[in-house]
């Protein structure tokens, strides 16, 4: 028989996923964040070479747009494991709390589903991107396009987890160093 204080089986795997869940999400942070700063970069290059240095450069905006484009994707997945995706919670916080937990796992049902189908889909347009080329860079658009099929994976796995997290009675981990530094 288990004791009552011990982690159940489902608690341990949680924690486990949960511990990777919050690797991955840490390493997509500090992703996102040097985009932000590649695209700003980029943006204030393109604005000082058109004003200042007319050296020609085309490619600013073009690349900046792209940058923005898996920033801005990259984005999703924390938002996921984070719970901050919209989520309607004002909807929720309408409802008694024995309706929150069912409706969420509807809610996070839903966007699984979304995502997965996002991500298969996002594939046969990532190889249909290998045959097109960019208006100025001449590269292909498998970069750009690979954004939708890598993001929606690594959402449908946050959502997972989060999902997972929730049925065990785990606390993220984000939440816990948080609250360690206070």
């Amino acid at each position: 028989m288990q004791e009552h204080n011990s982690p159940s089986a489902l608690q341990g795997a949680a924690r486990k996923l949960e511990t990777l869940a919050y690797r991955i999400n840490y390493i997509t942070e500090r992703i996102c964040a040097l985009l932000v700063a590649a695209m700003i970069s980029v943006v204030w290059f393109g604005i000082a070479e058109r004003y200042a240095l007319a050296l020609g450069a085309t490619w600013t905006e073009e690349l900046a747009r792209y940058i923005m484009i898996w920033a801005a994707l990259l984005a999703v997945p924390c938002c996921a494991y984070r719970r901050e995706h919209i989520g309607l919670d004002l909807l929720f916080s309408r409802f008694p709390l024995s309706w929150q937990k069912p409706l969420r796992l509807l809610l996070d049902s839903l966007g699984l589903c979304f995502f997965l189908f996002l991500a298969f889909y996002g594939l046969s347009m990532a190889k249909q991107g290998a045959h097109q080329y960019a208006t100025i860079f001449g590269m292909t658009m498998l970069v750009p396009f690979t954004s939708v099929p890598v993001t929606a994976t690594l959402t449908a796995f946050q959502i997972v987890v989060t999902m997972f997290r929730e049925a065990a009675g785990v606390t993220p981990l984000f939440v816990e160093k948080e609250a360690a530094k206070c």
